[in-house]
């Protein structure tokens, strides 16, 4: 006699013995195609074998530590579900710092935007969901990136120019911007945290920046003045230690209103100022 399928809740309890109760239930109502919600609603649903063998691979998957974002797909940012695969940076919570400082700084929306680094679009798209009437332009090295960005702007009716470039390399002849934003990579290279947890699955190429990780903040920051008009804003995120030094990186430029902001947890996660001949920073 054949075993009688488990049910939601016996699904969801032996997954959570193994991954945890909060990736089991994400894992599990992706299975399903349902919100969680569904799984509290009717726990004694069962799974068929087609979704029992789903699971069994997310669980598996999610064991040898694979993102959760890259098993269903999809990350939320600022209350929108954005596309994410390996070939992109899994959206962080604490880079929407970065858009909330944005809307500060630029009140009514800012005319040109320029978001550096883009990986999945989250601050690009974000920034031309909030400020429709803004024209963005959204840069990343990666081909890759820029195919799932695009995808992203798509879904949710975001404008965005995409444009390949290393950095500002590709933007010769652009009008200049009045916002610039950057999650750039701020890992040192030989950083222990790179080969741990779910930071090994992502590219290292998002990540890592030379021996202090600030290699490529030191090029955004050199080279934006040419790039931001009179007035002009540049918010950079950066590591929970390099605040200071990011800082003076700007402190040195034709930089006025140089300052650090606290992410949710406390820590310096964002360095902004304007460019010389302009308001500081609200």
């Amino acid at each position: 006699m054949a075993a009688e399928p488990p049910s939601l809740g016996e699904a969801l309890a032996h997954a959570s013995a193994r991954i945890g109760r909060v990736d089991a239930r994400i894992l599990l109502a992706h299975v399903l195609d349902k919100p969680v919600s569904y799984l509290v609603a009717f726990p004694e649903r069962a799974l068929s074998d087609a979704q029992q063998a789903s699971l069994r691979e997310l669980v598996r998957r999610r064991e040898s530590g694979e993102p959760v974002a890259y098993l269903v797909g999809e990350r939320e940012f600022y209350g929108r579900r954005f596309h994410v695969g390996p070939q992109v940076l899994i959206p962080r919570p604490e880079t929407e710092l970065l858009v909330d400082l944005a809307r500060e700084a630029f009140p009514s929306g800012a005319g040109r935007v320029l978001d550096l680094g883009t990986g999945s679009g989250a601050l690009a798209v974000t920034l031309a969901c909030e400020w429709p009437a803004a024209e963005v332009v959204a840069v990343d090295a990666s081909e890759a990136a820029l195919s799932m960005a695009a995808k992203n702007a798509a879904r949710l009716g975001a404008s965005v120019r995409w444009v390949r470039s290393d950095w500002f390399e590709a933007l010769a002849g652009e009008a200049p911007f009045d916002l610039i934003v950057s999650n750039p990579p701020y890992v040192g290279d030989a950083d222990p945290h790179l080969s741990q947890g779910d930071v090994r699955f992502e590219p290292r190429t998002a990540l890592a920046a030379g021996a202090d990780g600030l290699d490529d903040i030191r090029r955004i920051v050199a080279a934006a003045p040419a790039f931001l008009r009179t007035g002009g804003c540049l918010l950079v995120e950066h590591g929970y230690d390099q605040a200071a030094a990011a800082r003076e990186l700007m402190e040195v430029g034709p930089f006025i209103g140089v300052h650090s902001w606290c992410d949710l947890a406390g820590i310096q996660r964002v360095t902004g100022a304007r460019l010389d001949g302009g308001a500081e920073p609200a």
